[in-house]
């Protein structure tokens, strides 16, 4: 119980308890240290002096590999005409890193890390290369809690769900500029700074995206990168939902 406390005490700072984890997740740990391992970045194993063999960076790498198999396997199923090239393509738009971090946004992963002070005070729960690691090693975790059949059900539950809209997030910039172009509009696209959240060393940038003017998408993000980059996918999806109501009326 001593070492429970410990996991769910440190882990966030307010009401936090592995359950919570385990009830986003759909999986309940047999071995909650395994959890908590998941959870642990190299920054709070190496300011509590646990040793490499404590923090995540072991599972990330069976996760990784869990992952790629899984990925692979679905892919080659649900897209049986699609070349060699294309699928390794597709496959490579789902399991990236920011790609992984908006999957791992949906049961909020980033608030359950267990971190440094020093990565905690410069945003690390913000930041894609973290979660996305972590995310990793969840899945890693899974596989050796509970077997290949559950990762592969968590994985197809949280990375392998609307692959449509996860593709159009890994290259959203560039996709959002073809729509307009082959659209035959001169629009010029900017993307506009309209807030910054926390302190100067854990900024959280807020980015509209506009189109001729209209604004068509708002993201967020530890980086101005990240939130253009979630800018151009709402618009994305904002385009492609207008597109789809004016068919319907005709």
């Amino acid at each position: 119980m001593q070492t429970l406390f410990l996991f769910y005490g440190v882990c966030r700072m307010t009401d936090f308890n592995g359950k919570e984890l385990e009830r986003k997740t759909g999986y309940l740990f047999r071995d909650k240290g395994m959890l908590r391992q998941a959870m642990c970045h190299s920054s709070y194993a190496n300011e509590h002096r646990l040793g490499q063999m404590h923090d995540n960076e072991r599972l990330e790498f069976l996760g990784d590999a869990v992952l790629e198999v899984v990925s692979s396997d679905f892919l080659y199923h649900h897209y049986p005409k699609m070349a060699e090239g294309e699928l390794t393509k597709l496959r490579a738009s789902i399991v990236c890193e920011p790609t992984l971090a908006l999957c791992a946004k949906e049961i909020d992963l980033g608030s359950y890390l267990l971190l440094g002070k020093g990565e905690e005070q410069t945003g690390g729960r913000l930041r894609n290369s973290i979660i996305s690691d972590a995310m990793e090693a969840l899945i890693g975790a899974i596989y050796l809690d509970g077997g290949f059949v559950s990762a592969k059900n968590f994985i197809e539950r949280f990375v392998l769900t609307d692959i449509e809209h996860k593709k159009l997030f890994y290259d959203s910039k560039t996709i959002l500029q073809e729509i307009v172009q082959r659209d035959h509009r001169s629009d010029e696209i900017n993307y506009v700074i309209v807030g910054e959240e926390g302190p100067d060393h854990a900024k959280v940038f807020l980015v509209e995206v506009q189109i001729g003017g209209v604004v068509e998408g708002t993201g967020r993000g530890s980086t101005k990168k990240a939130a253009e980059q979630e800018a151009a996918y709402r618009a994305i999806v904002a385009l492609k939902g207008k597109m789809a109501d004016v068919s319907e009326e005709h």
